[in-house]
């Protein structure tokens, strides 16, 4: 790419006469850097070995000492910007298919296997660069617009409707499925009943655009996130203890998870450990229901839980990582065939 052009698609300022006027790659690590690339300097301490690899320009974002006068130095507001400008530039001559989806899709998409021309965007804007830089035509991109800026994209679609419920459960627990799909049958599957509409969405848009796909063994999505505890909030292998706390950051599912939690297990005792700024938008309904406790910051969680006597507590607003004891790796087994 021409040294104008970065300059214009970057809004950067060169602050020196270079000798140079073009480069053959933008990199961002020094010893991935060949001659006649263009070194973009997120760690600044890597520029003069950037520079000693070959690298014909700089781009910089904080104070940096001027070390060769022959190769460009570009001077930008921020990295990050200049690199989603570059990128929307790069796809604009693409054939590609955007679409957005909600962050649950995203990830579940992650864990689905399919043809190279599918991509679902997740990662750094640096990942995303070395996903995108070299995407060939008529390839289709599926990303989230609260984890990925939609400004690298020129057109972004929404998931076609799927007017037809397409998974048949046929056996379920709380956090574990067996389903069939297309006339397939996947069993005990580690994926909780309440993600199988997501599933089914983004199964449709597999099928609107032919893409072949292969499911493999689903893995927690940090979402709705089951962790099996004993009564000192120690965590247990999957399925080996009779007190279980599911983890959601996300508020914004709280309703939904608390209304799968009343439909499904009904025989059990559950509790809602919810923030403070999440309470009010609940439903008034859920409101007024006793199994809900509040909390103002995480601190207060574990203490909150050891006063209650419960099957499972649903923990909105914060992860596992407030459990301070090391994490024993959960294994797939049956989730009820403890007592």
């Amino acid at each position: 790419m021409r040294l104008e052009n970065i300059l214009a698609l970057t809004h950067g300022e060169l602050i020196n006469s270079p000798f140079v006027n073009s480069f053959e790659n933008i990199v961002f690590e020094a010893k991935a850097v060949r001659r006649g690339d263009l070194f973009v300097a997120f760690d600044e301490t890597m520029v003069e070995d950037a520079i000693l690899n070959g690298a014909y320009g700089v781009v910089f974002d904080k104070p940096t000492q001027i070390s060769d006068s022959e190769i460009a130095w570009i001077k930008v507001k921020n990295l990050e910007e200049a690199l989603k400008r570059i990128l929307r530039f790069i796809l604009i001559d693409k054939e590609i298919e955007v679409y957005e989806c909600d962050e649950i899709i995203l990830k579940l998409a992650l864990q689905v296997v399919t043809e190279p021309n599918f991509i679902a965007l997740h990662g750094d804007i640096k990942t995303l660069y070395k996903m995108l830089s070299d995407l060939q035509n008529r390839a289709n991109i599926l990303f989230c617009p609260t984890l990925t800026s939609a400004d690298i994209f020129t057109n972004v679609k929404k998931l076609p409707l799927n007017p037809n419920e397409t998974i048949n459960i046929i056996e379920q627990t709380l956090f574990e499925t067996s389903f069939i799909y297309d006339n397939i049958f996947y069993e005990r599957q580690l994926i909780s009943p309440f993600f199988m509409p997501y599933l089914e969405q983004l199964l449709h848009l597999f099928k609107i655009l032919q893409i072949n796909f292969r499911l493999r063994k689903f893995t927690p999505i940090e979402h709705f996130e089951a962790v099996f505890t004993n009564k000192n909030f120690e965590i247990k292998e999957f399925g080996t203890s009779d007190k279980v706390l599911i983890f959601e950051k996300n508020s914004a599912l709280v309703q939904k998870e608390i209304e799968f939690l009343q439909k499904q297990a009904t025989w059990a005792n559950i509790l809602y450990v919810i923030p403070h700024a999440a309470f009010d938008k609940l439903s008034s309904e859920l409101q007024h229901n006793p199994n809900i406790i509040t909390y103002k910051n995480e601190n207060e969680i574990k203490n909150l839980l050891r006063e209650q006597n419960f099957n499972f507590a649903l923990i909105v607003g914060a992860d596992k990582s407030i459990l301070t004891k090391p994490l024993v790796k959960q294994t797939q087994i049956s989730l009820f065939d403890f007592s």
